[in-house]
């Protein structure tokens, strides 16, 4: 596994406009952007056992944890991955695996018998995971997000807006999900993740805005206004 840093902050709309002026200058737009103000929509759907414990985790500051999460794009059930995100103090690991819109809808439905398992993947060890420890559906969480890349040291600036999750709806791909907005006055989420050493002349764009870091999770704050 190869962890890699991850900064978050809570920034009004306002301060992240003036700071996605300064990174455009600098850094790519994420191909994955769909929208005409280069965002793109995710949805994810996450699992927890009987006694939440990744949530719980999350709210007791345990240093190393990790989550699955089933999540697609821009409403494209043509592309599906299987996550499972690593935390160990504030560096992050994924590991994924893309699987079908049928096998997701088995998972979902706790089908899983019906899963053909050949080789020692993700999708493996999560059904491992999933029959030892009960998991189950938690809860959908949707946002935009706009995405900044430089490739040359692998830094990504994302801006997600519009949190909402989904309210006793698991079906992840239900369009017209009810859903909840969970950041107060619209604030925006933003995450600096990068290898080893985040260059100095994005640094130095960044510290231009006055922020402070927070261990926030769009996950957790969801599970919360349940």
């Amino acid at each position: 596994m190869r962890y890699r840093h991850e900064l978050k902050y809570l920034i009004s709309k306002e301060l992240a406009s003036i700071l996605k002026h300064k990174l455009k200058l600098i850094m790519e737009i994420d191909k994955n952007s769909k929208y005409k103000d280069n965002t793109y929509l995710i949805r994810s759907l996450y699992f927890d056992d009987i006694d939440s414990t990744a949530y719980f985790d999350k709210l007791s500051g345990v240093k190393e944890r990790k989550k699955y999460r089933i999540r697609y794009y821009n409403n494209d059930t043509s592309f599906i991955k299987l996550e499972c995100k690593y935390k160990n103090n504030n560096l992050t690991y994924k590991k994924h695996q893309t699987i079908s819109k049928d096998i997701a809808l088995k998972i979902i439905n706790s089908e899983i018998d019906d899963i053909p398992l050949n080789t020692d993947n993700l999708l493996t060890k999560f059904i491992i995971d999933k029959k030892l420890n009960n998991l189950m559906p938690s809860i959908i969480v949707d946002y935009y997000r706009l995405a900044y890349t430089y490739i040359v040291s692998d830094v990504r600036v994302t801006f997600d807006e519009d949190i909402k999750s989904g309210v006793y709806n698991y079906n992840l791909f239900d369009k017209d999900i009810s859903s909840l907005p969970v950041i107060e006055n619209n604030d925006v989420v933003l995450e600096i993740k990068f290898n080893d050493i985040l260059p100095l002349h994005i640094a130095k764009i960044l510290a231009t805005i006055p922020m402070i870091r927070q261990a926030i999770s769009k996950y957790a704050t969801c599970r919360s206004v349940k």
